[in-house]
């Protein structure tokens, strides 16, 4: 496209199919008149210097033009106008953009991959130092207690530092287990009414020894408030999961607090970050229980606090980081909250200002609660003259379920796989059944559909399931095979012998 142009801005030659392609200076084919008046200005520039300019120009906002502009002279020199050339590179221009834009998404996504492989490798990192952790003390008291130089008191020292690195490796098996379940949909919740009091007081219970090793206070306030609907056990992990992560990060002499209380509707919420899974359910008019963790701890860093509830996120993920775990706590407990019909939010003023955790779940209507102290919990640990057949491939575990029943007065008699167990009911007539689940050969489930078919008496026999699948799944599976109770791995004898005696008690 050729235009010529005088000084007065009229244009008087245009060479291009149509003339408004080029009619620049009307001003309703340009976006705004302040473009109309940049493009007179920088032509009048060009008339002003003589210089040829190229020039790219974009009229109307959508198209764009190329071209380049030039005085235009008479024959005595003076320049009397501006001749200008040129191109509609629209689509160039579009293609481009367009390239740009792709190459920005590719470059966002590969970012994005070495993030997360990145996040990966530190968690992996992360998840092989928190596992091998607690076998150092683990294997080498159990070495010096073999040895047999071990004092009294450093043999009950060594005692109670097995015993918690077992439990400290456990939970974080736990931990990695229920984050495998939530990423897959596979978390279910056996529900029922659950007062709220009884569990922030078991949590409270729990943590209180490791809240006292560093001299951190532990203040509760609960109110008295009606029943939420849930399941008992992962509301009081999440309680639990909260003070722990409160303590972890408290230093000595602080102070974690909690508060049960019982509000109505979502109210106004205190600046920080969560989940708003389950909010349809705390609509203005719905009462709901409020839990809230406070600490006096090292706070949380502005930029980490949206990342807070991430799985596999860590606000340091180095080899030098001064807190252990695993860094899911906080992402499952926003999961098991989600689940309930609740939220999580957490709210933290910086580094050295505390943090502030608050879960709100929905209250179900009045419902009757069973009572606080249940039946099992008045039972004797005496099983004196009970018949017991055990039954698990896996000799260090037999042995010490074997034990542990024997010490309670009970005549066991163990079996190494299912077939062995069917052996010995042809001569025994047990008054338990006590099961592992994954064995060789023939599990646990269906030994106990053989035992059931095969021998008519033991029909009614009660029969335990002993397993490493703990999920709420596995525990119902195991009732559906027939089992009347499901334990998981690894076993806390006081529990295994509580169950005996609950069993017996009912059957006899």
């Amino acid at each position: 496209n050729l235009s010529l142009l005088p000084r007065s801005h009229t244009q008087i030659r245009c060479d291009c199919p149509t003339a408004e392609v080029l009619g620049y200076y009307d001003s309703d084919l340009y976006s705004s008149p302040e473009d109309a008046t940049r493009v007179m200005e920088n032509d009048q520039r060009i008339m002003d210097t003589g210089q040829t300019e190229v020039v790219e120009e974009s009229p109307d906002g959508i198209r764009t033009f190329l071209g380049m502009k030039a005085p235009y002279r008479n024959e005595a020199g003076e320049v009397i106008g501006l001749i200008g050339i040129s191109n509609d590179i629209s689509d160039r221009k579009r293609i481009e953009a367009e390239r740009e834009q792709l190459l920005q998404q590719e470059q966002a996504a590969r970012e994005a991959a070495e993030q997360a492989n990145r996040i990966k490798d530190e968690f992996l990192a992360v998840v092989s130092h928190e596992l091998r952790t607690p076998l150092n003390p683990i294997l080498g008291w159990s070495k010096l207690l073999r040895s047999g130089k071990l004092p009294p008191e450093k043999v009950a020292a060594a005692l109670g530092t097995i015993e918690r690195n077992a439990q400290q490796q456990a939970q974080l098996i736990d931990d990695l287990l229920d984050i495998s379940r939530i990423l897959q949909n596979k978390l279910t919740l056996a529900i029922a009414p659950v007062d709220l009091a009884v569990t922030v007081t078991d949590a409270l219970e729990t943590v209180r020894l490791t809240a006292e090793a560093k001299s951190i206070q532990l203040r509760s306030s609960l109110a008295d408030v009606d029943p939420v609907m849930g399941d008992s056990g992962r509301l009081q992990q999440i309680v639990w999961n909260l003070l722990s992560n409160a303590i972890k990060f408290t230093p000595e002499n602080g102070r974690v607090e909690v508060r049960l209380e019982r509000e109505q509707g979502i109210g106004n919420r205190e600046q920080g970050i969560g989940n708003d899974a389950g909010t349809s359910n705390l609509s203005p008019s719905t009462s709901y229980a409020q839990i809230t963790v406070r600490d006096t701890g090292k706070g949380i860093l502005p930029e980490f606090l949206p990342h807070l509830f991430e799985a596999f996120r860590q606000e340091d993920g180095t080899t030098t980081r001064k807190f252990g775990g695993l860094g899911l706590g906080l992402s499952i407990v926003q999961q098991l909250v989600a689940l309930h019909g609740g939220t999580v939010m957490a709210a933290s003023d910086g580094e050295g200002q505390g943090a502030t955790f608050t879960v709100r779940l929905p209250i179900s209507l009045r419902q009757a609660l069973p009572p606080a102290c249940s039946s099992s919990d008045r039972l004797p640990m005496d099983l004196s003259g009970i018949q017991i057949l055990v039954v698990d491939d896996m000799i260090d575990s037999q042995e010490f379920v074997v034990f542990a029943l024997e010490q309670a007065g009970a005549i066991v008699t163990p079996a190494s796989s299912a077939q062995v167990a069917m052996e010995l009911l042809a001569q025994m007539n047990p008054d338990v059944i006590i099961s592992d689940i994954g064995m060789p050969d023939h599990n646990g489930y269906e030994l106990l559909q053989q035992i059931r078919s095969d021998f008519k008496q033991f029909q009614t026999v009660p029969a335990i399931a002993l397993s490493a699948y703990a999920s709420e799944l596995d525990r119902q599976q195991a009732l559906a095979a027939g089992f009347q109770h499901h334990l998981a791995k690894p076993i806390d004898p006081v529990a295994l012998v509580k169950t005996v005696a609950l069993l017996t008690q009912a059957s006899g």
